[in-house]
């Protein structure tokens, strides 16, 4: 990845495609805060500049790179040598999903109500700088890790096929309606789920805020933990396997070697479990929506937005709009931050017109802070993909297509 930065041809592509400088003049952009950049802060630190820390990381620069450079890596592992600000108590409060989840759900029938308050959120603007005009995401009654033992560990023994569950902070600790519509799902197509125990937060959050010591410790630990397991490693949010996937060694210098090629997204594997004849799928009749499909930026740089698109196309009922594609701004916490939240609507603004201007009856989308980011932008309901299936297959039906065959 360090000599990357020499592939650099100095033609721009990267800067005319880059959301934040679209949107502001105080970033440098792209090819000046990662190659051009990265050469001077190779003689010397003092070159490092502290509005690095304006980047996205959406990595839509190294989709259009034509020379292949890892731009956005660059500028993450500069953030990483160079950056060294102590973390702000808001910045922690952020990073540290974990801890203030695990913290957060036993209280949610208080704590959510109350973050829904217009004069406690004034406080938090004046003094944390989370921005008043942010919907904080909410915190669920139970874990999700707490209903997958009371609803659903028992009967995973049964399937002869089994995959392993990634689910991330997001299903744990906020939503954990998308681990059970997933556990379902897999078990209607004929798959046994098996929840990753003493998994961690992937360390998106952490790196963002610019907290790479833990970030680290996060990722040496979900590779261990990982590296225990057999068969598939399927994760929900696009977010937590591109991290895991390919972050995990391009910024924090961990090797996820031993788990990388069972790294995999959820769509991504039903895709290709239905189109290699391995299950068979059955909807409901009558069953009918229109959804706009909005692309994640790093399900961009993965390069799997067309196995959704593929995936969902095979819903008779459904009538499915691509939407063009466009960041959304949130960028994990970024959009959360007082002298983020202007830049970051601004950011999300072509996104925003465009779907209230199909009016769907909601969109779909694999990454949670892209939804956070619509939701409380534009009013419309966010689906994830597994959610959209579970609701339009009829999983009896489904299941029953999909018992191993007796002997």
């Amino acid at each position: 990845m360090e000599n990357s930065l020499d592939q650099c041809i100095k033609c721009a592509e990267c800067t005319v495609y880059c959301p934040v400088l679209k949107a502001t003049d105080s970033y440098p952009g792209p090819k000046k805060a990662g190659p051009d950049g990265e050469r001077l802060r190779l003689k010397d630190r003092v070159f490092f500049e502290d509005n690095l820390k304006m980047c996205l990381n959406c990595k839509r620069c190294e989709v259009v790179c034509p020379s292949g450079v890892k731009i956005a890596d660059i500028i993450q592992r500069a953030r990483h040598r160079h950056g060294r600000p102590i973390p702000g108590i808001r910045d922690m409060m952020l990073a540290s999903t974990d801890l203030t989840g695990s913290l957060a759900v036993p209280f949610s029938g208080i704590i959510n109500p109350v973050l829904k308050n217009g004069a406690v959120r004034a406080v938090l603007d004046c003094t944390l700088g989370i921005d008043r005009h942010c919907t904080l995401p909410e915190y669920a009654q139970e874990t999700f890790e707490s209903i997958f033992k009371k609803r659903f560990s028992r009967q995973q023994q049964s399937y002869p096929r089994k995959v392993n569950y990634f689910h991330g902070c997001y299903v744990n600790y906020n939503y954990p309606q998308l681990g059970s519509d997933f556990v379902k799902l897999m078990n209607a197509l004929g798959f046994g789920v098996s929840l990753i125990r003493d998994e961690r937060c992937c360390g998106v959050p952490l790196m963002s805020n610019g907290m790479f010591k833990q970030a680290t410790r996060n990722a040496e630990s979900n590779v261990n933990v990982l590296s225990g397991t057999e068969g598939p490693v399927i994760a929900t949010s696009s977010t937590c396997l591109f991290t895991m996937r390919d972050e995990y060694p391009a910024v924090l210098g961990v090797d996820n070697s031993s788990i990388r090629e069972r790294l995999t997204l959820a769509v991504k594997f039903i895709y290709e479990s239905v189109s290699s004849g391995k299950v068979r799928l059955a909807f409901r009749e009558g069953w009918k929506a229109r959804a706009a499909y909005h692309v994640p930026c790093h399900m961009e740089r993965l390069g799997w937005g067309i196995f959704t698109l593929e995936l969902l196309g095979m819903i008779p009922g459904l009538e499915l709009m691509e939407l063009d594609s466009n960041c959304c701004g949130m960028a994990g916490t970024y959009g959360f931050k007082k002298e983020n939240y202007g830049l970051s609507q601004q950011i999300g603004s072509a996104l925003f017109s465009q779907i209230s201007g199909r009016n769907p009856d909601f969109v779909i989308c694999e990454c949670e802070t892209c939804k956070w980011q619509i939701e409380m932008s534009t009013g419309y309901k966010v689906l994830n993909p597994v959610s959209l299936l579970a609701e339009a297959l009829d999983l009896k039906k489904t299941a029953k297509l999909n018992q191993p065959a007796l002997p």
